[in-house]
């Protein structure tokens, strides 16, 4: 069955690639803030509805309510999802088997500058074998193999024994919230694939993700007049104050590197990277104000019970607040912290069937998988997690001379090839993995 299987996506390479093109363009740029307008999501979410059903799945495409989901430190309170539905698909299998379920997200990042792409970033092309477009690799291109995967085994009648799913999820760039919906719909299977961008690796382990700011009170005066005193009133540079908090900041991430408790064998050392700067009010006025935001990337020994950042948090504000004490205005006035997003890690086993089989599947192929942790996240931590089924990675990528991926890149791109391999490895992953325990 698997070389019937195997051809019949070899003759669908042609569709498969119609079909990712298809999916770039819809605009489906990712939402930067909770108010933010929505954009061609319910139209990709009801294409993809209509071409599941067609090939003899029950297909659900729902609007979560505002405010529904649990409380959490993923999301803000009250989040809505006006014009972005999520979508869930279901093949049902004879019964007797396991449940399998192929996750992925339709948002991607921002294609601006868009003047700086070789071709129109959402109007796909194929040149020198490879396919060009926002979020062909990430991972619109990972979801039309998924769907071609589901496709040609109803095609060949193949009646799987346990169900087979299909989520497609909004919001994964920013917070995670479609998944989170998802599960909180409903969502679960024995298993999950993400087909994320990994060259047909499986990725079993990802760091959690933890976002905030730290503001650094000044006091304004002329700058061009010496501040005198501060306890007598006199100015104080608030940037110039913000140093010993980010050489605070600096020193943890080294002490957190060399901790023998946060070597992993997949993941990189945890880190804390200053990203954004805002200070100051007028070129000649000692700034009042200076604020950084900063992106945190923890380890799962580092999660508290819940699984969340609050010993991460309660490290950086300690640390930060012992670094302040030797300094007089800083005591006075310690720096403010404000907690962002907030995504968990996760980690499966990799002697979890799931690995092992799925590996396989990606060897018949001529592959040499490796087993290897997500330095980011990704939307299995939520279902790995929160959601209780096992998920892990497995999908196409290209990368570009320096050894980086394309995605989030100008002239994003995947190889075709690398395409027709992730729809194989999952057809393949779909036959093995949903037989009974």
């Amino acid at each position: 069955m698997n070389t019937r299987v195997l051809d019949e996506i070899d003759r669908r390479a042609d569709d498969l690639v119609r079909l990712t093109c298809d999916l770039v363009a819809f605009d489906t740029t990712v939402r930067g803030s909770a108010d933010e307008p929505a954009r061609d999501e319910a139209d990709l979410q009801e294409y993809l509805a209509g071409r599941l059903r067609a090939a003899g799945a029950t297909a659900d495409v729902f609007t979560p309510a505002a405010g529904g989901l649990p409380a959490s430190p993923q999301t803000p309170p009250g989040l809505g999802f006006d014009g972005r539905p999520q979508l869930i698909a279901r093949f049902p299998g004879t019964g007797g088997g396991r449940s399998l379920l192929f996750n992925g997200h339709i948002d991607v990042v921002s294609a601006e500058p868009r003047a700086a792409w070789t071709s129109a970033p959402f109007r796909a092309e194929v040149r020198d074998g490879r396919l060009y477009g926002r979020g062909t690799c990430d991972m619109k291109g990972g979801i039309a193999a998924a769907v071609v995967a589901a496709e040609a085994l109803a095609a060949l009648g193949v009646r799987l024994p346990g169900d087979l799913l299909i989520n497609t999820a909004t919001d994964e760039e920013w917070n995670g919230a479609g998944t989170l919906a998802s599960v909180h719909h409903g969502v679960r299977a024995d298993a999950a694939i993400v087909p994320e961008p990994t060259d047909l690796d499986v990725v079993t382990a990802q760091r959690g993700i933890l976002g905030g700011t730290v503001t650094v009170a000044g006091r304004p005066g002329h700058a061009e007049h010496p501040p005198g005193d501060w306890r007598a009133g006199g100015a104080v540079n608030a940037i110039e104050k913000t140093l010993p908090v980010l050489a605070a900041l600096q020193g943890l991430r080294e002490r957190w590197a060399a901790d023998p408790a946060h070597r992993h064998p997949l993941l990189p050392p945890p880190s804390i990277v200053p990203t954004t700067v805002h200070g100051g009010e007028w070129w000649v006025t000692y700034p009042a104000s200076c604020e950084v935001g900063l992106d945190i990337t923890y380890l799962p020994v580092q999660a508290d019970d819940g699984g969340w950042a609050s010993r991460v948090r309660d490290d950086i504000e300690r640390t930060v607040r012992a670094a302040c004490a030797e300094d007089g205005w800083l005591t006075a006035h310690p720096p403010r912290f404000a907690w962002d997003t907030e995504l968990p890690p996760a980690e499966v086993g990799s002697g979890h069937p799931l690995v092992n089989r799925l590996a396989a599947c990606a060897t018949a192929l001529g592959r040499t998988p490796r087993v290897l942790g997500e330095p980011s996240w990704t939307d299995a931590a939520t279902l790995t997690r929160i959601g209780g089924t096992p998920a892990v990675c497995l999908g196409p990528t290209a990368t570009r001379p320096d050894g980086s991926p394309t995605l989030h890149t100008i002239d994003e791109y995947i190889e075709v090839s690398d395409l027709v391999d992730t729809a194989k490895a999952l057809a393949l992953a779909a036959v093995e993995l949903t037989g009974p325990a």
